[in-house]
């Protein structure tokens, strides 16, 4: 199967592992390398694609700060080394994008944030306005609070986890290996680069090793697994080089590196997981007047809805129902139950004096709703 190309794509999640953004032996960051793929964002940005980042690097730039000896730190040392390096990592992305003249946007997550659905959508609501203002969202996990039961554990799986909540058309993982290939290349001279993976089957788990690196956590075994997250949410992904300068730049001029490829796209996959695999926790009888918009693609308005029924929570799903009570569609509603009761019928302007903040001018997001044929 042909592999795509970089062109084709409007949302990319790019990964960039401790490993690569940090020089082990001097603890300092690779500037020079950095602001060579900062010059290959810049350009995606200016095509106008929506760039977003997971970045590695906080602990190990804490580690360097703190002067830490090598080897294993335990939990609240890591945690520690986090809070001091997370502070010299974001400055350093705010560095290398703002001399693009792009904003750069913080976001620490953790597990919970892409697991439960009211964190998830107040996520991606974050990222959504982020990419809207045409800043560069840099993503990391939150170090600083995570603790091994309920962290990643390492950035790969963050990162599908990102690009699928960001309905990403595509996640790259740089990595310190162009590709993944049907033997280990360190110990096989003939090892061959697998360049397209259609479907990841059991023999493409096998070929998988692990982590070499100290300052990764990941090897190929978690790319892969990444590559199952992000497949299944509709988002291709590839791995390629991270080890040569300009390396999205090389990816578009066709180098070396291995494509995973979904069958579906982000939203279709989005919305299928919204209409088939979501316990609706209430329901929201609207108008004709909104029926006909919701059909013709628009986003489901407080003035449009009648009736309000159901004990449920910001980002639970709920069933949306026309005047003659058939199901129109579902969807991830936006406010808690008692706030869309007092907000029904009312016009977007008058949220905000109703309710006391400035919230959210759609009850449902055409992106969060499903609406049957």
């Amino acid at each position: 199967m042909a592999s795509p190309e970089l062109s084709q794509f409007r949302r990319i999640v790019v990964k960039v592992g401790s490993a690569l953004l940090v020089d082990s032996d001097k603890g300092e960051v690779r500037a020079s390398w950095l602001a060579a793929l900062a010059d290959d964002m810049a350009k995606l940005h200016r095509e106008g694609r929506d760039v977003l980042v997971v970045s590695s690097g906080s602990i190990a730039l804490g580690r360097s700060r703190l002067k830490l000896p090598r080897g294993p730190l335990k939990l609240e040392e890591s945690q520690a080394a986090a809070a001091v390096g997370q502070i010299a990592l974001a400055r350093i992305w705010s560095e290398v994008l703002g001399a693009h003249g792009i904003g750069a946007g913080q976001i620490l997550v953790t597990l919970q944030d892409t697991e439960e659905r009211r964190r998830y959508l107040n996520a991606r609501s974050t990222i959504g306005k982020l990419l809207e203002w045409r800043a560069i969202p840099v993503i990391n996990e939150n170090d600083t609070v995570a603790t091994n039961e309920i962290r990643y554990g390492d950035n790969d799986r963050l990162a599908a986890r990102v690009a699928t909540m960001a309905s990403a058309d595509l996640l790259v993982l740089l990595s310190d290996i162009d590709g993944l290939y049907d033997a280990p290349p360190k110990n096989n001279p003939n090892a061959k680069l697998i360049p397209v993976v259609d479907s990841i089957s059991s023999e493409i788990e096998a070929v998988a090793g692990d982590a070499e690196s100290e300052l990764s956590r990941g090897g190929m075994r978690t790319k892969v697994e990444a590559a199952k997250i992000a497949t299944t949410g509709g988002t291709h992904m590839l791995i390629a080089s991270g080890k040569i300068e300009h390396p999205l730049q090389a990816i578009a001029d066709g180098g070396r590196c291995t494509w995973f490829l979904t069958p579906a796209n982000p939203i279709t996959s989005r919305k299928r997981w919204i209409a088939g695999s979501l316990e609706p926790k209430g329901t929201l009888t609207i108008d004709a007047g909104a029926v006909a918009a919701l059909r013709a693609g628009a986003s489901l308005l407080p003035a449009g809805v009648i009736k309000v029924e159901g004990q449920f929570a910001r980002g639970d799903a709920v069933i949306v129902r026309g005047p003659d009570t058939s199901e129109v569609g579902r969807g991830l509603i936006a406010y808690d139950a008692d706030d869309a009761e007092r907000i029904k019928g009312r016009s977007s302007p008058d949220v905000m004096a109703i309710l006391g903040i400035s919230g959210r001018s759609e009850m449902i997001h055409r992106d969060d709703l499903v609406v049957g044929g």
